[in-house]
């Protein structure tokens, strides 16, 4: 059983806890949750169960709906990380396809250069008319 001295410690502690997942949520700077302004998320970020906010705590339940509502939805920072965040997928995106198509690139150089050692092995072996050969000009003086 606890004490009174050990429930109002573990009560504070709990309050302390909550209340320092709120100014990190507000800031958008979550440390253990997904960041939305959810007690699902309040109650994660201070690593406690759902229902100590939701029965136990709910004047502070209350105070940080009020705190979202007053900064009409998410925190800006929270904004300029989702937009950071978008143009990186872009960037990402564009630099699977240029890998993409250098893939491509060296799979057909390789098919080429492949052709090529067949034909100078023929060439060297005699397998091929050199007459039907021609050479290159040289380069123009």
């Amino acid at each position: 059983m606890l004490t009174d001295t050990t429930a109002s410690a573990q009560e504070e502690a709990e309050i302390r806890a909550i209340t320092d997942a709120m100014i990190r949520l507000l800031a958008g700077a979550p440390l253990r949750s997904d960041g939305k302004p959810t007690i699902k998320s309040l109650a994660a970020e201070a690593g406690l169960r759902r229902n100590k906010l939701t029965h136990k705590h709910t004047g502070l339940r209350d105070l940080f709906y009020a705190l979202v509502r007053a900064q009409a939805g998410r925190p800006a920072i929270a904004d300029r990380l989702h937009h950071d965040n978008e143009a990186l997928r872009a960037a990402l995106t564009r630099a699977k396809e240029v890998r993409d198509q250098l893939k491509a690139q060296v799979q057909q150089l390789a098919r080429v250069v492949q052709v090529l050692e067949v034909e100078n092995e023929q060439l060297r072996r005699g397998d091929i008319d050199r007459r039907t050969v021609r050479a290159f000009p040289g380069p123009r003086s």
